[in-house]
């Protein structure tokens, strides 16, 4: 009898079993990034992720409120303020209504209602499964933001796309598991979208602005292929050489790192090498057009990242100083610069996928950190608004021209069907095959989940028009 046969035949197999972990486990050590089944049929196999930075406001993009509009202006009565519970307000008396400046319109067949700052996006309303009744109650950029990608208000968390990859590694070894795309700094820094307790081989690779996203992809000069390949082998056999004596998973991701690099050079060049495109699809992304040229060029090479296996994309908008959706002092001009950045490279990104095939398996989700008051701040913005806020899916076989949830009159609080950070990140491993309580990470003497003990990931069944 073999020692396979005796683990099979004695204690009804759970020997067996337990190999088989060990071996997966080694196997996972071997290629940390080596693609996994997931635990249940996907809906998608990507996610990109537009995550509007700042702040955009629900009722001035996808959460129409006429009643709002109606009394803009007047202050907010003591009766309003008992009705809608603006707990949030110290002295509702001195608090002034203020309807938004763009007029909302139906779009596609569904007639979902969409602001004018979206015109091209409008047009594809019916992709769009609206969520009207996000809400939390932090109220600060960087935790707010800590708590959308990771789930805790608190730094130091692993973001929802290292989970991602932690559960289901990569299709396409020569390219990051884990994009991150930003035009500047995030109001929550680098631990907004970084591995927190994770290995560090699930962190996410940043590419620039421009024309070159990635530095450093071409061999330096006289240097031959095989020489860089002997030189990365004797690094990473010294590296090994260490990791026998002392295990680090910091180490084993610097080795796949110098493994990457490298194998990325001969891959990532035509990847990120949007010259290849057609001219019809430039201009659908506003390539080439002053407003919307850089978001336009991130939402391209997003697409062509999805359509080479890479598994993970957020791409942020509004990142640079003074250039995003936090609307204090000029929520006019402000919504408006940002919108007109956007909105025709992220139609633009639906309609592509969608020609080419992709969107069925492509999850695409737009949202910020939370949305804005409907009252005034000064003469013209808004304030910081978590307790009611919109978001929207699409593609993963999502059915669009939907709105899902709903505010009060006002636009305040979310009073139908609430749907939390968790909830979101829940529908969204759902949709890739992940169940978000079995995603877990032993660390701190305990096992650690993205949603903790929260997330029902309920509203799955809804966008998928069940």
């Amino acid at each position: 009898m073999t020692r396979r046969d005796l683990l099979l035949k004695t204690g009804r197999g759970f020997g067996a079993l337990a190999m088989a972990g060990m071996l997966d486990a080694a196997a996972t050590r071997a290629n940390p990034l080596a693609p996994r089944n997931p635990h249940q049929p996907a809906k998608a196999k990507s996610v990109i992720y537009l995550f509007m930075h700042g702040g955009p406001s629900q009722v001035d993009t996808f959460d129409p409120k006429p009643e709002l509009t109606k009394r803009s202006g007047q202050p907010l009565s003591l009766e309003i303020a008992k009705t809608i519970q603006t707990t949030f307000i110290h002295d509702p008396t001195k608090a002034k209504l203020l309807g938004s400046p763009w007029q909302f319109r139906p779009g596609g067949k569904s007639g979902l209602e969409i602001s004018d700052l979206f015109p091209h996006l409008r047009e594809r309303a019916d992709h769009l499964a609206v969520i009207r009744s996000c809400r939390s109650d932090v109220f600060d950029h960087a935790p707010a933001i800590y708590l959308v990608n990771s789930g805790s208000q608190f730094p130091g968390r692993p973001c929802l796309g290292s989970w991602v990859t932690y559960g289901l590694g990569t299709e396409n070894q020569n390219l990051p598991a884990f994009v991150v795309m930003t035009d500047g700094s995030t109001k929550s820094g680098p631990a907004g979208y970084g591995p927190g307790f994770l290995p560090t081989v699930y962190e996410g690779t940043v590419l620039r602005s421009g024309e070159s996203p990635i530095l450093h992809l071409r061999t330096p000069e006289g240097v031959r292929p095989k020489t860089q390949q002997t030189t990365i082998d004797f690094i990473t056999q010294l590296d090994r050489l260490h990791a026998q004596t002392q295990p680090d998973f910091t180490l084993d991701a610097r080795i796949a790192a110098y493994e990457l690099a490298y194998r990325m050079q001969a891959e990532a060049p035509e990847a990120v090498d949007i010259s290849r495109e057609t001219e019809a699809t430039r201009r659908l992304y506003g390539i080439g057009e002053k407003d919307t040229d850089d978001f336009g060029r991130k939402c391209l090479l997003a697409r062509r990242l999805v359509e080479r296996g890479v598994r993970f994309i957020q791409l942020y908008s509004g990142t640079q100083v003074g250039d995003d959706w936090d609307a204090h002092g000029d929520l006019l001009g402000g919504h408006t610069r940002m919108a007109r950045k956007s909105d025709k490279p992220v139609a633009g990104l639906i309609e592509d996928l969608r020609s080419r095939g992709m969107l069925d398996s492509t999850l695409v989700v737009w949202g910020g950190e939370f949305g804005r008051t409907p009252l005034a701040q000064g003469a013209n913005g808004r304030d910081h608004h978590p307790y009611g806020f919109s978001m929207w899916m699409a593609g993963a076989g999502i059915r669009g021209g939907q709105a899902i949830g709903a505010t009060d009159d006002f636009g305040v609080n979310a009073v139908e069907s609430p749907f939390d950070a968790h909830d979101v990140n829940a529908t969204i491993l759902r949709l890739l095959g992940v169940d978000h309580t079995r995603l877990t990470y032993f660390h701190q003497g305990r096992d650690h989940r993205l949603t903790d003990v929260h997330g029902e990931g309920e509203f799955t069944a809804r966008l998928a028009g069940a």
